[in-house]
């Protein structure tokens, strides 16, 4: 019997292409749609890649067609904050307009069934934590707020062509695959924890602790880290699971702990034995004190459970991880 085809869009980056992984362990052929502008050509290894733009509709449709491809994971987006509050057309133009070009080409091909990479970013800052998906949603910067409006998008898709759509609201990923095929390979690295082990390594000359006096328990920010892993079996088991969902399903992604700058700074000195040298820095406009998951929905209905729970386990992936170039020299 042939294995189920899924388009896997942005199969080429950090998240995607552990999912990928996933898939093919559990009898799904992948195949990656990717333009490869924040995507690794080397991380494609269980299907084929197809570069390409999201914006262009008529190839995707292609795609849809040559491949009889049944469902979609659609992780492609910008997705650096910064640049986003800067250049809000680019994301806006990517991440909806892309987005929108991809729904078409699912309208055309007769596929309704996608899983959609959303981000706790949609929240803003929270009333309270942990953050339930009934929170309000109120993004404070671009990027969060081109993520909502697909939400929305997706929303109004399925309750007018039937589509079965189901939003994963991603926490902070982290570490890597525990068989070391794939790990963070990021241009630029903004993620706290490869640019924490960068600073041991000697390959950044010091890391920048932005706030160190918010109302938290060391005073820096609080976050809840959720091994790469983890996210990409969710996806597997959203996509398994579909069929027996509402047309229109929101789950939060995240272990529902957090660990402070400073407890991940020290959580790589104690793994690795060396020092972090850091300098403390003003904080950031727009950083929560706090963010951590509620993700007990996704426990429930999905029957999904964390296995990189424990900070040491996240983090000893992400250093076997970056130790792997020293070993292949």
């Amino acid at each position: 019997m042939p294995k189920p085809k899924v388009l896997v869009t942005g199969g080429a980056g950090y998240i995607g292409s552990h999912t990928c992984k996933q898939l093919a362990a559990q009898g799904y052929s992948p195949i990656v749609y990717d333009n490869l502008v924040y995507g690794n050509k080397d991380a494609v290894k269980w299907g084929p890649l197809i570069i390409g733009e999201l914006e262009d509709q008529a190839r995707i449709t292609r795609v849809f067609e040559e491949h009889k491809i049944e469902s979609v994971l659609h992780f492609a987006a910008f997705a650096y904050v910064g640049e986003s509050v800067e250049n809000p057309e680019k994301y806006y133009r990517n991440n909806v307009g892309g987005t929108l070009s991809l729904l078409g080409s699912m309208r055309a091909a007769a596929v309704s069934k996608i899983i959609f990479s959303s981000t706790c970013a949609t929240y803003g800052i929270p009333d309270v934590v942990p953050i339930s998906v009934e929170h309000p949603q109120r993004p404070i910067n671009p990027y969060g707020r081109s993520k909502l409006v697909i939400e929305q998008v997706l929303k109004d898709y399925a309750d007018a062509y039937g589509m079965r759509a189901c939003v994963l609201r991603y926490f902070n990923a982290a570490g890597a695959d525990p068989e070391l095929e794939l790990g963070e390979m990021h241009e630029p690295e903004t993620h706290l924890i490869p640019n924490v082990i960068s600073a041991m390594r000697g390959e950044l000359t010091h890391l920048d602790v932005y706030g160190s006096d918010y109302d938290t328990r060391d005073g820096s920010c609080i976050r809840d880290y959720i091994h790469v892993t983890d996210l990409a079996n969710a996806h597997v088991l959203a996509l398994e699971n579909i069929e027996n969902l509402a047309n229109f399903t929101v789950y939060n992604l995240g272990n529902g702990q957090g660990h402070s700058v400073f407890e991940i700074i020290h959580m790589v000195e104690q793994i690795s034995g060396k020092k972090v040298p850091y300098k403390l820095a003003g904080r950031r406009a727009g950083d929560p004190p706090v963010l951590v998951a509620d993700a007990q929905e996704a426990c429930d209905k999905l029957a999904w459970e964390p296995e990189y729970h424990q900070l040491k386990d996240i983090v000893g992936t992400a250093l076997a991880w970056a130790a792997r170039a020293d070993r292949s020299c």
